[in-house]
Protein backbone atom coordinates (compact mmCIF):
# COMPACT_ATOMS: atom_id res chain seq x y z
CA UNK A 1 0.00 0.00 0.00
CA UNK A 2 1.23 3.51 -0.82
CA UNK A 3 -0.23 4.79 2.41
CA UNK A 4 0.68 6.37 5.67
CA UNK A 5 -0.84 3.96 8.15
CA UNK A 6 -0.84 4.23 11.88
CA UNK A 7 -2.19 0.75 12.49
CA UNK A 8 1.03 -0.25 14.22
CA UNK A 9 0.59 2.25 17.04
CA UNK A 10 -2.26 2.47 19.51
CA UNK A 11 -4.04 5.80 20.04
CA UNK A 12 -2.65 6.15 23.59
CA UNK A 13 0.87 5.45 22.27
CA UNK A 14 0.50 8.06 19.51
CA UNK A 15 -0.82 10.61 22.03
CA UNK A 16 2.08 9.83 24.39
CA UNK A 17 4.67 10.25 21.62
CA UNK A 18 3.13 13.50 20.40
CA UNK A 19 2.82 14.94 23.90
CA UNK A 20 6.56 14.32 24.39
CA UNK A 21 7.08 16.56 21.34
CA UNK A 22 4.85 19.26 22.81
CA UNK A 23 1.79 18.57 20.67
CA UNK A 24 -1.72 18.58 22.15
CA UNK A 25 -4.14 16.59 19.99
CA UNK A 26 -7.29 18.09 21.41
CA UNK A 27 -6.54 21.80 21.72
CA UNK A 28 -3.32 22.45 19.79
CA UNK A 29 -2.83 25.23 17.31
CA UNK A 30 -4.00 24.17 13.88
CA UNK A 31 -1.46 24.31 11.07
CA UNK A 32 1.78 24.47 13.01
CA UNK A 33 3.25 21.30 11.46
CA UNK A 34 5.21 21.19 8.19
CA UNK A 35 4.37 18.53 5.60
CA UNK A 36 7.04 15.90 5.02
CA UNK A 37 9.01 16.86 1.90
CA UNK A 38 8.66 13.39 0.32
CA UNK A 39 4.88 13.53 0.68
CA UNK A 40 4.75 17.13 -0.55
CA UNK A 41 6.66 16.28 -3.74
CA UNK A 42 4.16 13.53 -4.60
CA UNK A 43 1.12 15.84 -4.43
CA UNK A 44 -0.52 17.56 -7.40
CA UNK A 45 -2.51 20.48 -6.07
CA UNK A 46 -5.24 22.52 -7.72
CA UNK A 47 -4.77 26.23 -8.57
CA UNK A 48 -5.63 27.11 -4.94
CA UNK A 49 -2.88 24.81 -3.64
CA UNK A 50 -5.33 22.20 -2.33
CA UNK A 51 -5.68 18.45 -2.80
CA UNK A 52 -8.96 16.53 -2.73
CA UNK A 53 -9.56 14.23 0.26
CA UNK A 54 -12.05 11.36 0.08
CA UNK A 55 -13.04 10.24 3.58
CA UNK A 56 -14.28 6.68 4.14
CA UNK A 57 -15.59 4.89 7.22
CA UNK A 58 -12.86 2.32 7.90
CA UNK A 59 -15.20 -0.44 9.10
CA UNK A 60 -17.66 -0.30 6.18
CA UNK A 61 -15.93 1.45 3.27
CA UNK A 62 -18.84 3.92 3.03
CA UNK A 63 -17.75 7.31 1.68
CA UNK A 64 -18.57 9.86 4.37
CA UNK A 65 -17.44 13.09 2.77
CA UNK A 66 -15.17 14.79 0.26
CA UNK A 67 -13.12 17.74 1.46
CA UNK A 68 -10.04 19.77 0.55
CA UNK A 69 -6.68 19.74 2.28
CA UNK A 70 -3.86 22.25 2.28
CA UNK A 71 -0.32 21.02 2.95
CA UNK A 72 -0.71 22.16 6.57
CA UNK A 73 -4.01 20.30 6.95
CA UNK A 74 -2.51 17.10 5.56
CA UNK A 75 0.57 17.45 7.76
CA UNK A 76 -1.55 17.85 10.88
CA UNK A 77 -3.79 14.95 9.87
CA UNK A 78 -0.79 12.64 9.41
CA UNK A 79 0.90 13.88 12.58
CA UNK A 80 -2.09 13.78 14.95
CA UNK A 81 -4.38 11.11 13.54
CA UNK A 82 -7.32 13.58 13.42
CA UNK A 83 -9.10 14.69 10.24
CA UNK A 84 -8.05 18.28 9.43
CA UNK A 85 -9.26 20.09 6.30
CA UNK A 86 -9.28 23.44 4.49
CA UNK A 87 -12.58 25.32 4.39
CA UNK A 88 -12.86 27.10 1.06
CA UNK A 89 -15.87 29.11 2.26
CA UNK A 90 -14.22 30.31 5.50
CA UNK A 91 -10.70 30.34 4.03
CA UNK A 92 -9.23 28.58 7.06
CA UNK A 93 -8.24 25.17 8.37
CA UNK A 94 -10.65 23.23 10.53
CA UNK A 95 -10.21 20.10 12.63
CA UNK A 96 -13.26 17.84 12.23
CA UNK A 97 -15.13 17.64 15.51
CA UNK A 98 -13.67 20.64 17.32
CA UNK A 99 -17.05 22.39 17.35
CA UNK A 100 -19.50 19.55 16.63
CA UNK A 101 -17.85 16.83 18.68
CA UNK A 102 -18.04 14.56 15.61
CA UNK A 103 -14.37 13.61 15.57
CA UNK A 104 -12.63 11.64 12.83
CA UNK A 105 -9.86 9.35 14.06
CA UNK A 106 -7.71 8.50 11.05
CA UNK A 107 -6.88 4.82 10.65
CA UNK A 108 -4.95 5.14 7.38
CA UNK A 109 -4.11 7.62 4.63
CA UNK A 110 -3.23 6.86 1.01
CA UNK A 111 -2.29 8.93 -2.01
CA UNK A 112 -3.67 8.02 -5.42
CA UNK A 113 -1.56 7.14 -8.48
CA UNK A 114 -1.65 10.71 -9.85
CA UNK A 115 -1.02 12.41 -6.52
CA UNK A 116 -4.16 14.53 -6.85
CA UNK A 117 -6.30 12.81 -4.21
CA UNK A 118 -5.90 11.53 -0.67
CA UNK A 119 -7.98 8.66 0.71
CA UNK A 120 -8.52 8.76 4.46
CA UNK A 121 -10.05 5.83 6.28
CA UNK A 122 -11.47 6.99 9.58
CA UNK A 123 -13.37 5.93 12.65
CA UNK A 124 -16.16 8.50 12.64
CA UNK A 125 -17.70 9.65 15.92
CA UNK A 126 -21.18 11.04 15.19
CA UNK A 127 -22.29 12.54 11.89
CA UNK A 128 -19.72 13.28 9.20
CA UNK A 129 -21.90 15.77 7.30
CA UNK A 130 -22.53 19.32 8.51
CA UNK A 131 -26.26 18.66 7.95
CA UNK A 132 -26.25 16.05 10.72
CA UNK A 133 -26.38 13.06 8.36
CA UNK A 134 -23.92 10.18 8.72
CA UNK A 135 -22.63 10.73 5.18
CA UNK A 136 -22.75 13.81 2.96
CA UNK A 137 -24.06 11.47 0.29
CA UNK A 138 -27.11 10.61 2.42
CA UNK A 139 -28.26 14.22 2.14
CA UNK A 140 -27.48 14.60 -1.56
CA UNK A 141 -29.15 11.34 -2.63
CA UNK A 142 -28.94 9.14 -5.69
CA UNK A 143 -28.90 10.31 -9.29
CA UNK A 144 -30.62 8.49 -12.16
CA UNK A 145 -28.15 6.44 -14.15
CA UNK A 146 -28.41 3.84 -16.90
CA UNK A 147 -27.13 0.67 -15.28
CA UNK A 148 -24.65 -1.35 -17.30
CA UNK A 149 -24.23 0.83 -20.35
CA UNK A 150 -23.12 -2.15 -22.47
CA UNK A 151 -24.25 -2.26 -26.10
Amino acid sequence: MNGFTKRGSSKPEIKRLLSRRGRNLEHGKIGAMPLDQEVSQRLKRNEAGLVCAVVQEASTGRVLMVAWMSDDALAETLETGRGVYWSRSRNEMWRKGDTSGHVQHVVSAEIDCDGDAILLQVEQSGAACHTGKNSCFDEGGPLPVAVGGLS
